[in-house]
């Protein structure tokens, strides 16, 4: 299982990038247990927002509150974490 987190927090990683259109930033420079939201990357709640609907689109998961978000957005790993809970056939995917 670590293997396929891994490979989840590497593609998180690049569907960030895209979604937030983070030109400047490589997924090597995203660190995956630092803070998403006031953190280095600059991510404010409009980009959360990006990503929940990227999450439901891409992941079929749903994160409907404020305190889940809060959550789940917390670091990259614990939105990797929330999703193979959630999803894992579609989270752990080849």
């Amino acid at each position: 299982m670590r293997g396929g987190m891994q490979k989840l927090i590497d593609e998180l990683k690049h569907k960030m990038i895209e979604t937030l259109n983070l030109t400047d930033v490589t997924a090597d420079q995203i660190d995956e247990h630092a803070p998403l939201v006031g953190g280095e990357l600059g991510i404010d709640s409009i980009d959360v927002l990006e990503m929940v609907m990227m999450i439901e689109k891409d992941y079929q998961v749903v994160i409907d509150s404020k305190d889940l978000g809060e959550k789940v957005f917390a670091s990259l790993s614990a939105l990797a974490r929330y999703l193979v809970e959630k999803a894992p056939e579609t989270a752990t995917r080849d």
